[in-house]
């Protein structure tokens, strides 16, 4: 081999070298990259989930809880709306963690998730059995938002001020004189309408059944003058109507609140600051009129939501 032969063999090997040590530094340099990547997914959290009940009012709910959430952190949310069953499916999947946080109702969860045959008529008492009970469940109650989606009478305004009504009492001495319309469910439940009327000493001149949906209708068409209700219905909202005051606590309050999973509220430490900002803020006028709003006016949950939460100081315009 001449000497030709030697430089060109020498060349050829250092061309290797170089081309060697530029693979190393290309994967050192994707290895790095790996890492970085790696460390960075690590700290990135999984969203929050929140599931709701088949319900224009915990539409608006699960709205007012993720809008806020997300103004005050980086934290991602996912709402999964209208779970089929309510409690009875959204319990055992929160216990599972398939969700993180739902809206909830005291006596809903005293009787559906706790299974007691005999209703708790103090309210402190039956949150304070309620919480003991949810932490041995690794859940938590952060809180009540200040109204109860219970039952209730109502009336036209008119008829209250023809009568002078404005309690269960009062209602009691006018129903000789006042057509009562229910539901069937209400008029036949042995702990509905006729204990109602016992508790009081309630005799309407007459009672009509029909259809939840029909109620409001009839009243504002003046063929009953008293309905069964519910406290938060956006009907109440939409009419001249007066929802009477259970003066002698014959219905027991469903007050609304958050439940959350406890490692939820560990791994994001600033959620239960955030959760409790809504306790107390809820009146049951305000619910009926953000329902309404939806339900009558056709805006959007979200938009009705936000528009609260601005309202309320808890997030800019």
């Amino acid at each position: 081999m001449g000497k030709y032969g030697k430089k060109t063999e020498k060349h050829e090997e250092k061309k290797t070298q170089v081309k060697n040590r530029i693979v190393k530094k290309g994967i050192a340099l994707l290895l790095l990259c790996g890492m970085i990547s790696g460390i960075c997914g690590c700290g990135k959290k999984e969203a929050i989930k929140i599931a709701s009940k088949p319900m224009t009012e915990q539409y608006i709910l699960t709205e007012i809880m993720a809008q806020l959430i997300e103004a005050e952190t980086d934290y991602e949310v996912e709402i999964t709306k209208g779970v089929g069953g309510g409690t009875t499916n959204i319990h055992p999947a929160l216990e599972k963690g398939e969700f993180d946080l739902y809206p909830e109702y005291t006596r809903t969860a005293w009787l559906n998730v706790l299974k007691k045959e005999e209703m708790e008529k103090d309210n402190d008492r039956l949150y304070a059995v309620l919480q003991e009970e949810y932490d041995a469940m690794g859940l938590t109650w952060t809180g009540l938002y200040g109204f109860s989606n219970t039952y209730g009478l109502a009336v036209r305004q008119e008829t209250a001020e023809e009568y002078g009504l404005s309690t269960y009492t009062d209602l009691a001495g006018a129903s000789p004189q006042l057509i009562f319309g229910g539901n069937p469910d209400y008029i036949e439940l042995e702990t509905g309408y006729a204990r109602l009327c016992e508790a009081y000493g309630m005799e309407f001149r007459d009672t009509m059944q029909m259809e939840i949906a029909l109620k409001y209708e009839a009243l504002k068409n003046r063929e009953v003058d008293v309905i069964n209700a519910f406290t938060t219905d956006a009907q109440l909202a939409a009419n001249q109507l007066v929802l009477l005051t259970d003066d002698g606590g014959f219905f027991e309050t469903f007050d609304a609140g958050t439940v959350v999973r406890k490692d939820t509220l560990e791994e994001y430490p600033e959620l239960k600051g955030i959760l409790e900002k809504l306790n107390g803020m809820i009146s049951e006028g305000e619910m009926q009129q953000m329902n309404y709003e939806v339900e009558v006016n056709g805006k959007e949950d979200k938009e009705v939501a936000r528009q609260f939460l601005v309202d309320k100081g808890l997030i800019q315009p």
